[in-house]
């Protein structure tokens, strides 16, 4: 045998091992495991921390103790807004995210809706994050194959997999909680999964992680990603967040073969109307954002201040059209919605009447030359200008001259900090009312008996 014909042998099995290891690569690399390569720099890994008092704290002490939680939450924009259950985030003194790559930030609670379970908290990093791809839950199937993803028992970024076992439960948690429409799933969910994903094999998000149940094996449950981004949606309201509106009313159209936000109409003499919406439009972008429903419409205009020209493309029967719209300053807000946090206008004294009345204390703004929030971890406070003898504050060991940087689980940096808490519906039966004060250089933290009714 010749030396070529040798070396003709020994490159043809060469070929031979090399093309082996790679078909043996590719049976490796399943549907599932693709699924989660794509949607796994999306999720992130939620740590807690609450306090709890005893019946008679007045201030922490050894009457208290710090208790931690865990959660997952879904990126749902790039810069750093996340959604997760409600329940992973309430009452909680501080929260704290991982991403993938290892890294952590501190995060703060923008919204909540308490009856659907379901909040919006922001992280501010350093680079843009990526978005988790959502698909549709109109048309899952029995025994589909699904992907749990998450923080389960603090072992982070944890995957499981199993099929949807039913659709359209309604479970009651306990007498205050209950679900309507949710996917059963046996893909493992434990403690710690709530609020993460529940994936398809196309590694988009079908689903929220919610509830399991107790002493079962394998019975979890998940909110419809349909139904939660309707949800998601009003709570990164411009109008809520901003206090701005653009008065466009629309619809999530959902399928298998369709996702669009359909123009229902557009309120008379608001920016959507100048702008020139018709009823029947699609909205396929607004600036970069490409648009299916509501959620993609209101985080395009997310941040962006009154006055600002917004060119949003709409398809209007087989043509595209670029339609300019111009956000406007909102002064008022319609409360449709009492499971929603809604924040209102409180320009007419009235804040300043409540305030006095609900807690018993009269706020003023921090002078520009007082440092004393300066070096701590708060980002400004309301300065205690008067404490009404017998109130809540009074009695609650608050003083005249402290500075007020935290109620429940907001910073109260402004008027209307306090004004988002006074009307936060979650705390309209409240008796108990989370405070922190700055006396010196310390920090104080209590609770007010309060009933913060309705107005």
């Amino acid at each position: 045998m010749t030396k070529r014909l040798l070396e003709f042998k020994l490159c043809a099995v060469l070929v031979l091992v090399c093309s082996t290891a790679a078909l043996a690569g590719d049976a490796r690399e399943t549907p599932l495991v693709r699924a989660v390569k794509r949607a796994q720099a999306s999720v992130v890994n939620i740590h807690s921390q609450k306090t709890t008092y005893g019946e008679n704290a007045l201030f922490a002490s050894n009457k208290s103790r710090k208790v931690n939680g865990m959660g997952t939450g879904i990126v749902i924009d790039p810069r750093g807004y996340i959604v997760t259950n409600h329940h992973v985030v309430h009452g909680v003194d501080s929260l704290r995210v991982t991403l993938v790559d290892g890294s952590t930030f501190q995060a703060k609670i923008i919204s909540f809706d308490r009856k659907r379970d379901l909040a919006i908290i922001k992280i501010n990093p350093s680079r843009k994050l990526a978005v988790m791809p959502h698909g549709t839950s109109s048309d899952l199937m029995l025994g589909e194959t699904v992907i749990a993803v998450g923080n389960a028992y603090g072992y982070e970024h944890t995957v499981t997999a199993g099929i949807i076992s039913s659709l359209s439960r309604d479970v009651e948690v306990n007498e205050e909680q209950s679900y309507e429409n949710l996917i059963q799933t046996d893909a493992s969910i434990n403690p710690g999964n709530s609020g993460g994903p529940l994936l398809n094999l196309d590694g988009e998000v079908v689903g929220i992680n919610v509830a399991i149940r107790a002493g079962a094996q394998r019975i979890g449950f998940a909110i419809p990603i349909d139904d939660a981004r309707k949800i998601i949606a009003r709570l990164l309201s411009i109008e809520q967040l901003n206090h701005t509106y653009h008065g466009l009313r629309s619809t999530d159209v959902k399928s298998a073969a369709r996702r669009e936000l359909i123009v229902d109409s557009a309120r008379l003499g608001s920016p959507a109307a100048e702008a020139g919406f018709k009823a029947g439009d699609v909205v396929v972008k607004a600036g970069e954002v490409d648009v299916v429903d509501g959620t993609d419409f209101e985080r395009a205009l997310l941040g962006q201040p009154a006055g600002e020209k917004i060119d949003v493309v709409v398809r209007r029967g087989e043509a595209n059209e670029t339609l300019a719209l111009v956000i406007a300053k909102r002064q008022g807000f319609a409360d449709n919605d009492r499971s929603s946090v809604v924040v209102r206008a409180n320009n007419d004294g009235t804040l300043i009447r409540r305030t006095w009345d609900t807690l018993g204390l009269k706020l003023s703004r921090l002078p520009d030359a007082d440092a004393r929030v300066d070096g701590t971890k708060y980002n400004g406070g309301l300065q205690i200008a008067d404490v009404r003898n017998g109130g809540p504050a009074a009695l609650s060991g608050i003083r005249q001259g402290d500075i007020l940087v935290g109620l429940h689980i907001w910073e109260t940096v402004k008027d209307d900090d306090v004004a988002y808490v006074l009307d936060n519906p979650e705390l309209k039966t409240a008796d108990a009312l989370k405070f922190y004060i700055l006396r010196g250089r310390d920090t104080l933290y209590g609770h007010m008996r309060v009933a913060l009714r309705e107005k």
